[in-house]
């Protein structure tokens, strides 16, 4: 008894919204920003061209994600909204259907005939919307789509990732800047991948991997482009 009294599970799932969100801006901060810091200098372009191109970058960058994050996960939550709009009539006008509707998918789950039906009634009486909105819709609080949380933790997440590339900008002298920004950027994206892994509960070592692999994949393809083209990118 006192077991049970003092059992409690720790779950993840309600990071979801924030934490996707935050990964994706800090991820696309790094990479994005000293990609470009990385293919300006390459290009052999002045101190001040490669910290103005940086700068630029996160300005730009934390702005576009900011919006695009609104808009995205805004029409997700319209698209919420109406098919909760849609299933509310549905209650109202065939709450006999709905409710056979609510059995055949707890029968669906393992619940013998009897129980399912037993379920349904008692939830159709006690939450109808909320219980098709779960079950049917699989639409809860915790998934609800955001906009502003979204919105502002990848804007946030973009421009404190960006700043790591334009500190060492500002710290190390001209002729060390692409190896320093690509070790320091290295190192940032492992702490990322553990961060995020350790946040969301999944295996440490293949997110830490995930993250580091396709950044250093842009990181590369970025100089290289400045360096045999000669220009910025």
């Amino acid at each position: 008894m006192s077991a049970q009294r003092h059992h409690h599970e720790h779950h993840n799932s309600h990071r979801l919204g924030w934490l996707r969100a935050s990964v994706l801006g800090a991820n696309d901060g790094i990479v994005s920003v000293a990609s470009l810091v990385l293919g300006v200098a390459a290009s052999q372009a002045d101190a001040h061209s490669v910290l103005l191109a940086g700068i630029a970058g996160l300005v730009a960058g934390a702005l576009s994600m900011a919006a695009g994050e609104y808009v995205s996960v805004s029409s997700q939550a319209d698209t919420e909204q109406a098919d909760l709009a849609m299933e509310e009539r549905e209650i109202e006008r065939h709450p006999a259907a709905e409710q056979a509707e609510l059995k055949r998918i707890y029968i669906e789950r393992g619940l013998d005939e009897p129980l399912a039906d037993q379920v349904a009634v008692k939830l159709m009486q006690h939450d109808a919307l909320g219980a098709h909105a779960r079950d049917e819709l699989g639409l809860s609080e915790i998934t609800a789509a955001r906009p502003l949380q979204a919105a502002f933790a990848s804007a946030g997440a973009f421009a404190a990732g960006a700043a790591v590339p334009l500190i060492v900008v500002l710290l190390v002298s001209r002729s060390a800047v692409i190896g320093a920004v690509a070790v320091s950027v290295l190192l940032s994206l492992m702490a990322l991948g553990a961060l995020s892994a350790r946040a969301g509960g999944a295996p440490m070592g293949k997110s830490v991997l995930r993250v580091t692999l396709w950044g250093a994949i842009a990181m590369g393809v970025t100089a290289a482009a400045g360096l045999v083209f000669g220009v910025s990118v």
